[in-house]
């Protein structure tokens, strides 16, 4: 399936009318959120003005309605009945997880979950997947050609990958729009791959998570109005995750998360204390907080300052997504192999 055309059919509407329903409400949330107190400092800037906080929520709203509207036209406008369950099994999951990361912002940074109940509640977030048998157990593994993976598919693929992709795009994080772009960047290759294999119905479902992430950018973009929060991070996150398993693009989201699985072993040098934060001058430039690297947001500040380039947010952000479309390029590039 062309994948312009597929952007172009009856479903544009309801993309567009996703971001609308974020442009019209998260104004409506920023000013209710600054009246709460929800609000946050803007650690790269100079100025102590407080950001409104949690605006995944407005996000998790618009890409909710979304799915339920998709619904309504596949049974009273397509009259297509088929995979109901799995798009519902969908939509619970990326609540969980919205929940989850819910808990998380409300009970606040650094004093949230902790590191190693994360996973443990992410797992949740995996279960209404394993419980509509999602993907298919067979496999092309390396050296094992076709594999039928039998009962570990659901037991321990679908929670791994899930676990994984939840808990990393959470990870890379802390500037603005980097979450945002980051995962209109990601969903957009799996709505891409997804269409191209014959599985439109999750293109759909990818694709009104990134028309909800546009409506998002705007708001979030640098200089941010409002920060996403881990309501964001964590519904993201899982929902990569799902697309890759419900269209079978396993070995897609394992390279497209490969900054992810960096920034992991990266964190892990930190023992997960080190922040992600560059240090502010007076002129508004970065610098590295740190004498090592914990982060790839590290790297990317010291590779810009070694440069002799004037080292801004904005330009730390546009570094990290190009680093992202560079896996974004290897996918297309080999996706013959990696459909197999």
């Amino acid at each position: 399936m062309d994948f312009v055309l597929f952007l172009r059919n009856q479903f544009l509407p309801l993309f567009a009318a996703v971001t609308i329903i974020v442009w019209i409400i998260m104004p409506h949330w920023i000013k209710r959120a600054q009246n709460a107190g929800l609000t946050g400092k803007d650690i790269h800037k100079n100025n102590n003005q407080q950001v409104a906080e949690m605006g995944g929520i407005v996000v998790l709203l618009a890409f909710l309605i979304g799915i339920m509207s998709y619904i309504a036209m596949r049974v009273f406008l397509l009259h297509a009945n088929t995979n109901i369950a799995s798009i519902l099994a969908v939509l619970t999951a990326v609540l969980i997880a919205g929940v989850i990361g819910i808990i998380d912002d409300i009970l606040g940074w650094k004093l949230g979950l902790r590191q190693w109940q994360k996973p443990l509640l992410t797992l949740l977030v995996a279960a209404p997947i394993m419980a509509v048998n999602a993907g298919t157990r067979l496999m092309h593994l390396p050296f094992l050609g076709l594999t039928d993976l039998g009962i570990l598919y659901p037991l321990i693929v679908i929670p791994g990958i899930i676990v994984m992709t939840t808990n990393g795009f959470n990870m890379l994080a802390g500037y603005n729009g980097l979450e945002a772009g980051q995962g209109i960047i990601i969903l957009t290759t799996l709505a891409y791959f997804a269409a191209s294999t014959g599985s439109s119905w999750t293109a759909v479902v990818a694709l009104c998570m990134v028309a909800a992430l546009l409506g998002m950018l705007i708001f979030n973009t640098y200089p941010a109005t409002v920060f996403p929060g881990d309501t964001l991070t964590y519904s993201v996150g899982a929902l990569a995750g799902i697309i890759a398993i419900m269209a079978n693009l396993e070995k897609v989201i394992i390279i497209l998360f490969i900054p992810y699985i960096l920034e992991f072993f990266l964190k892990l040098r930190g023992k997960f204390q080190k922040e992600s934060f560059a240090q502010v001058e007076d002129d508004g430039t970065l610098k590295p907080r740190y004498e090592q690297n914990y982060g790839l947001e590290h790297l990317a500040v010291r590779f810009l300052n070694r440069l002799k380039v004037r080292t801004t947010e904005r330009k730390v952000v546009s570094l990290l997504h190009g680093f992202q479309l560079c896996f974004v390029i290897i996918t297309i590039t080999i996706s013959r192999g990696l459909l197999q």
